[in-house]
């Protein structure tokens, strides 16, 4: 018995239950197991395999047919496109120079723009608190395709030395690295899984609870200061974390 003859096992999430079809479909084009140009299983074989109904596995079969990965063809069935879109991935870098390093072709949007608050609670804090921090939300696009919605809090004293240049051409990290001044001391990152919400989806254009890569970057000077917070809320489809292991 092959590995995708065993049925999944979609009662574990709170996802619904074709997003997650179409996410196991999706890999399954992805891997080679369905390779380009072959016929795929019909929904009848679908539904059968994975124990659900046919409505379903027609919702995650049109989730992958609006990204370009299979078409369909009357009396003759549902196959994997031959010329697949090109991969959006968004390399999660795992050190400073990487993290610092532009993303060719990105554009950024600032969605809002608000000075004076307070920053999320960080606990344990690797720094003490500015007084107030200046609240940004941006989104970044690539080809066309937005790929990253980003709360990012900056140190109000820090603000002057922003320019409109910066705001939408420069990540979280490489703005306030970059500005005069400003020597980062300490910079840590943390990934972890989890699904769109409704504001998420609407601003990545992903379904509702469609799996999303949550990545917080945190950066302090060396007076001991959190000078940036960044929240940024990644499509999971198109995260990638490369790492290098020691032999």
């Amino acid at each position: 018995m092959s590995a995708q003859s065993f049925p999944p096992d979609l009662t574990r999430s709170a996802v619904p239950r074709y997003i997650q079809l179409a996410t196991l479909f999706r890999a399954r084009i992805t891997q080679g197991l369905w390779q380009a140009g072959a016929r795929i299983p019909t929904v009848d074989e679908l539904a059968a395999e994975c124990g659900v109904a046919r409505a379903t596995i027609r919702q995650a079969l049109d989730a992958l047919a609006r990204d370009g990965l299979i078409e369909r063809f009357r009396a003759k069935g549902t196959f994997v496109r031959t010329g697949q879109p090109e991969r959006l991935w968004c390399e999660v870098q795992t050190d400073w120079n990487g993290l610092l390093r532009s993303r060719e072709g990105a554009r950024i949007e600032v969605l809002a723009n608000d000075p004076g608050g307070t920053a999320p609670f960080l606990d344990p804090s690797p720094g003490r608190p500015a007084p107030e921090y200046r609240h940004l939300r941006r989104r970044h696009w690539r080809h066309g395709q937005a790929f990253l919605l980003a709360d990012v809090y900056l140190d109000e004293r820090l603000w002057p030395k922003v320019t409109e240049s910066d705001l939408a051409t420069r990540t979280s990290l490489k703005l306030v690295a970059g500005l005069p001044g400003v020597k980062i001391a300490d910079a840590r990152q943390t990934l972890t899984i989890g699904s769109a919400d409704v504001a998420v989806a609407a601003a990545l254009g992903v379904a509702l609870n469609a799996p999303v890569a949550f990545v917080r970057r945190i950066a302090v000077d060396r007076r001991g200061t959190v000078v940036l917070i960044a929240d940024g809320t990644y499509r999971g489809d198109v995260v990638r974390l490369d790492m290098a292991l020691a032999t």
